[in-house]
């Protein structure tokens, strides 16, 4: 596990493993929401600019893979749709109008390190499978969202042998467990806690989105609003504003946000990752347990 909590007024931070390198998973759209977010400040796209669906975007999770391609969304909505429902085929729909290029050079400013490589969600279906057999790099979208389909196990690189059309002989392996930890260990889509605070840290002091509105687009997006009870929340004050977002795949499991982020005074950073738990059943309780740590301790109970 690891764990980073800096208090905004005086600067103090706890670090926990924050210094590795941890799998982002989703908590990467947060990046990818405010390179779009900076092209619509600097006046280069509106909100209700749209875009349309194409096959290349579709990848699972969330329900915009399942309409038609050329079915029209506008960058709001594709926003909303991306942090609040955590819609994958949003997130790629986000990043090809941007650019990987422009994400990651976005990225690497406001984590304040070079050390980040983000990809696309369906790239990281791709290199996942291509542990399984390198045929699976050339797989077209909807294929990787029907191997998708078949339960995460033997079931999962059954449906990556079929779809490669290759012999069991030929596999690189057999166990979806080893094909995601040699994904791991390229380092892709991964960043240490200190660097993705140091972002939210930007967030919030108004550093990577100057203006009100589009920060303001962001946090609601980032269920400002909304308890959830979930993971770091659920051991959190209740009457505390957070802005959140978590990270879930293949035994990872991470949640980051601000606690009070309207109130610099009493504002924390937090972000909390895990590794080689149950990505649901044993990594909700540890974060719940973080949560409540940081009331107690940085909150005062």
């Amino acid at each position: 596990m690891g764990v980073y909590v800096k208090r905004l007024s005086d600067g103090s931070e706890m670090n926990h493993g924050a210094d590795q390198r941890w799998y982002l998973a989703s908590m990467a759209k947060v990046p990818v929401a405010l390179a779009v977010l900076r092209q619509v400040q600097d006046g280069r796209r509106t909100l209700d600019d749209e875009l349309a669906l194409e096959d290349g975007d579709r990848i699972d999770v969330g329900n915009i893979v399942w309409n038609e391609t050329g079915t029209r969304y506008s960058l709001r909505t594709l926003i909303e749709r991306m942090l609040l429902e955590s819609d994958n085929t949003a997130a790629n729909m986000l990043i090809r109008a941007v650019t990987v290029q422009t994400l990651n050079d976005g990225t690497r400013q406001a984590m304040g390190t070079p050390n980040v490589t983000l990809t696309t969600f369906a790239q990281v279906r791709r290199d996942v499978y291509a542990e399984v057999h390198p045929k699976a790099r050339d797989l077209d979208n909807r294929t990787l969202v029907r191997i998708a389909s078949a339960r995460n196990g033997p079931a999962r690189v059954e449906a990556i042998r079929r779809a490669a059309d290759v012999k069991r002989t030929d596999l690189a392996t057999t166990s979806m467990d080893e094909a995601y930890d040699r994904y791991y260990r390229r380092d892709l889509n991964t960043t240490t806690l200190i660097a993705y605070g140091a972002m939210l840290e930007r967030l919030v002091r108004g550093q990577v989105l100057p203006d009100a509105p589009p920060r303001a687009l962001l946090y609601k997006a980032m269920k400002h609003d909304i308890y959830t009870g979930y993971r770091l929340q659920a051991g959190l004050p209740r009457d505390h504003a957070f802005i959140h977002k978590t990270g879930t795949q293949h035994r990872r499991a991470c949640h980051a946000g601000v606690l009070d982020p309207d109130d610099l005074q009493k504002a924390l950073v937090i972000v909390a990752c895990t590794a080689d738990l149950d990505e649901q059943k044993q990594a909700g309780p540890v974060l719940e347990s973080v949560g409540r740590a940081i009331r107690q301790v940085a909150l005062g109970g």
